[in-house]
């Protein structure tokens, strides 16, 4: 983290309490923050199917940081692809939709980070025997999101433990979706699937028997809240906020409530960083 970064991070931290006050007038002035987020990822965001209520822990984690700093949140429905030029031109105020917090996106935006993830293959339940090991996927057709970082990693993946070994490449399938690949999934047209290691518990419940989680996820990498390089009261204000959630208990509550303990962060990072 540069000088200037750590220090405004510390003196934000340092505060004793966190109010509107932190927030840049814009924010204070419309009693509201603008949120980036596309609710088909649980169990970070999703509608409840019978009500259509948002829920997930970036729902609760959102709504609990906007609550402690005295203002409210409007969730902004955003395709993926589309979440950093909206941020960029003003369209909302952040986004906070289970964005992985990668260097090449540091070019564009200031990162709060709130948890830890990794990808992470799984296959069907009926052919989990196939996979006993991750270099059993060496050579297999494997779907993934291709909006995530999950293609380019599992190549990298790929290069590493199968062609170095002499084995075949996995043969990526870029998909429109985690969903788009659970269904190629289902039907037989990819062997596997790449998915956040944080959505395969909830997955693993709501569908019983028809998936399988294979080995520990092969990357590891924190999970941010996006802010516009200029804003940096605003990003300091969330971590402010995020520190005060983690004193208190309720940030450790809110994963908790989704199965999600393990992703617990130790503390606050900016831009993968710890902030002492």
């Amino acid at each position: 983290m540069n000088k200037h970064l750590a220090m405004v991070a510390v003196t934000c931290l340092a505060a004793t309490s966190v109010n509107a006050e932190g927030l840049p007038e814009r924010i204070k002035s419309a009693g509201k923050v603008i949120v980036a987020n596309q609710p088909n990822y649980p169990p970070m965001e999703y509608k409840d199917p019978a009500t259509n209520e948002l829920m997930g822990v970036d729902i609760d984690l959102g709504l609990a940081l906007a609550k402690q700093l005295g203002t409210t949140v409007e969730w902004a429905d955003i395709g993926f692809e589309q979440m950093i030029s909206s941020l960029t031109t003003g369209r909302v105020d952040l986004i906070h939709s289970g964005m992985s917090d990668l260097p090449k996106r540091r070019d564009t935006l200031d990162f709060v980070d709130y948890m830890k993830s990794g990808a992470q293959f799984y296959t069907t339940f009926a052919r989990k025997d196939e996979f006993k090991t991750l270099p059993n996927f060496c050579g297999k057709t494997v779907g993934m999101s291709r909006r995530t970082s999950f293609p380019d990693e599992t190549v990298k993946w790929s290069a590493a433990n199968c062609e170095a070994a002499g084995l075949p490449a996995i043969k990526v399938v870029g998909t429109e979706g985690s969903a788009d690949a659970r269904a190629q999934l289902k039907q037989g047209r990819v062997d596997a699937a790449v998915q956040g290691s944080e959505t395969l518990p909830y997955l693993l419940n709501l569908e019983k028997n028809t998936y399988a989680v294979v080995g520990e996820p092969f990357t590891a990498v924190y999970q941010g809240i996006g802010f516009a390089k200029k804003d940096t009261e605003l990003r300091d204000a969330y971590a402010a906020a995020l520190q005060a959630l983690i004193d208190s208990g309720e940030y450790k509550a809110i994963f908790a409530k989704h199965g999600l303990e393990g992703t617990l962060l130790d503390g606050i990072y900016i831009n993968g960083n710890a902030v002492k």
